[in-house]
């Protein structure tokens, strides 16, 4: 504590190197134990992804999974690396994290790259572009595979590309590991590459019976990341955040909030 009889420069000077100290220390992950609430409110991520936590629910959807700070972990096609900037800090002490990620995704790679402190604990980073490039390690090699709001890319390819990313996250998954999946709910019964390919979603029904065509068994359901203001008959692009949609239509889509996405745990058995 700065004694009283200091003098008036020298306190000043005395408390901006406080203040100094104080903004480095918080902008960096600590090196010890995280939880998932401190990886969420961490100081490195930016106020745009924290925006979107109020329709994402990060720790509700994550503990949802079952994910543990010892857990090898693989997320597939991360994007920006939203939910990297959570997963990095969490696995950093006691687990691992693998990305798989396409080898083009310019600016993923220099997110990691420029900030060593949050994601230098990343395990590996590994090419995956499905069709051509789908393995994700050795088999049995881990704990939990996670997707955010990917499946319908993988099915406007194929379905048989569908198939192939589903049969490798089988095949490297320990017995009792976990598929966490999050995608934009299409309405019941939808046809599923055609709605894919028009909506960006797919419907539940056919998430999970090609699912469980793969092997898995579905362990549980939840509506955390539910938006029952979409009309779910929508491109999810014209919602925020993306509202690529005409200006006109910004406010009706704000209203709206982000898609309606399934929440789907499965199990390898």
């Amino acid at each position: 504590m700065l004694r009283r009889t200091c003098r008036p420069f020298v306190c000043f000077f005395a408390l901006l190197s406080f203040a100094v100290m104080a903004k480095a220390a918080d902008t960096t992950p600590p090196s010890s134990d995280v939880s998932l609430q401190q990886a969420v409110n961490g100081s490195w991520r930016s106020e745009a992804n924290r925006a979107r936590d109020v329709y994402r629910h990060p720790v509700e959807t994550l503990q949802f999974f079952g994910i543990r700070p010892d857990m090898t972990v693989i997320e597939l096609s991360p994007g920006g690396g939203w939910y990297t900037e959570i997963l990095a800090p969490y696995l950093a002490a006691h687990g691992q994290l693998i990305e798989a990620a396409p080898p083009k995704a310019e600016k993923f790679h220099a997110k990691l790259k420029g900030n060593p402190a949050v994601f230098g604990h990343i395990a590996k980073v590994i090419p995956f572009a499905p069709p051509d490039e789908v393995k994700l390690g050795p088999s049995q090699s881990a704990d939990m595979v996670l997707t955010f709001r990917n499946t319908h890319d993988w099915l406007i390819n194929s379905p048989d590309t569908l198939a192939a990313v589903f049969k490798s996250a089988y095949d490297v998954l320990k017995p009792g590991g976990v598929l966490g999946i999050e995608e934009h709910r299409a309405r019941p019964f939808s046809d599923g590459q055609a709605v894919a390919a028009a909506l960006h979603r797919i419907s539940e029904d056919y998430m999970i019976a090609q699912a469980t065509k793969a092997g898995f068994r579905l362990a549980d359901v939840s509506q955390v990341n539910a938006n029952p203001n979409d009309p779910e008959d929508i491109n999810v692009h014209r919602l925020p955040p993306d509202l690529s949609g005409p200006e006109s239509e910004h406010a009706k889509m704000k209203a709206v909030g982000e898609s309606d996405r399934m929440t789907l745990k499965f199990v390898k058995p």
